[in-house]
């Protein structure tokens, strides 16, 4: 039988998006890159495809250091790192806390050429000198407005300061906080700046923002999932027990029902996380840990659930579910009287 890509590799990658038109020559030219477009429009492959072509796969060692906020962003970017360079013959790895550190350790005993890695994980293993990174002259930064929050940052630089002291460093984002702007003048020197952030929201999403009273929540969720044509549907709380709660609520209103947040262990994290990806249950409530550029191709209907006060409700969180060339999305937000 003949081999088929998968659809999202052909459908995304038939063309270059904008961001990747500018973005990979660039890259590849050894320039420092600040870039800023919408979640969605194909970041990942922005980054993915020239680290792959400068990647010499000739050299045992540690290339590409790719910084990831979130466990299941990591496991889905070495993925499609993967999949991308099956035929190459590169080796890649992605470590993350909440997994066994000795198996990290034995796999960095056989080459490795790229490592797809949450922060604090990959400076245990270089901090014990497994993950050795004085060759590694490409440093990529997801999601980087949250990797530059306070809780990442300090780790950020040290790691930064391990690597070949000729490094390039590409951060990638939807939005940049103020921090960056002292990070870059210390640690990124004349980035090539993208900016695509013409418009907030994706072509293909319908939003629509509801004030309702507290007690009217559920009522109004009920109502949408009755009303609405839902392949699947992802619901953001701002906290980890109203996540339990609204979860439990919608079951006993006879939806199948997930929830997924950062308290739970690792294992049951991976187990939700994958269930939903492959159709096990139509709804998924969530915590702030699924907004970071998930890709989940049949969610057609994302809530967000804010508290009075909880600032703007969709500019952060909306279109990072989001994919190229997807129609007929709807966003709903609901505010508290």
């Amino acid at each position: 039988m003949a081999h088929r890509d998968p659809p999202w590799l052909t459908r995304v990658y038939s063309q270059p998006s904008p961001i990747q038109e500018e973005a990979i020559p660039i890259i590849l030219q050894n320039r420092n890159v600040l870039a800023r477009a919408k979640n969605g429009t194909g970041k990942t492959a922005a980054y993915i495809i020239p680290c792959l072509e400068k990647t010499d796969t000739t050299s045992n060692t540690i290339q590409v250091l790719m910084l990831i906020p979130t466990r299941e962003l990591a496991l889905q970017t070495s993925a499609i790192v993967k999949e991308v360079g099956k035929h190459m013959g590169l080796e890649c790895m992605v470590t993350t806390g909440g997994t066994s550190l000795k198996d990290d350790i034995m796999r960095l005993y056989k080459p490795v050429h790229i490592v797809v890695a949450t922060p604090g994980r990959i400076l245990d293993l270089a901090s014990k000198d497994v993950a050795k990174l004085n060759n590694c002259k490409m440093i990529i930064m997801d999601e980087a407005d949250k990797l530059l929050s306070p809780e990442f940052q300090p780790v950020l630089e040290e790691l930064i300061g391990m690597c070949n002291p000729v490094h390039q460093i590409c951060m990638f984002s939807a939005t940049f906080p103020v921090a960056v702007k002292s990070f870059c003048q210390q640690f990124v020197p004349n980035p090539y700046s993208i900016n695509l952030m013409d418009e907030l929201t994706l072509r293909g999403i319908s939003q629509f923002y509801a004030f309702v009273q507290e007690r009217q929540k559920v009522h109004c969720l009920n109502t949408l999932f009755t009303k609405l044509e839902i392949n699947q549907s992802i619901i953001f709380c701002n906290s980890v027990n109203r996540v339990e709660l609204l979860a439990k609520k919608i079951t006993e209103l006879g939806f199948s029902c997930f929830y997924i947040h950062a308290k739970m262990q690792q294992a049951n994290r991976n187990r939700v996380f994958h269930e939903f990806r492959n159709g096990a249950t139509r709804h998924l409530v969530t915590s702030d840990l699924f907004t970071r550029g998930i890709d989940i191709q049949s969610v057609n209907v994302r809530r967000q659930e804010r508290e009075q006060g909880a600032g703007e409700p969709t500019r952060a969180a909306s279109g990072r579910l989001e994919r190229s060339q997807r129609e007929n999305r709807r966003s709903f937000s609901t505010a508290q009287l």
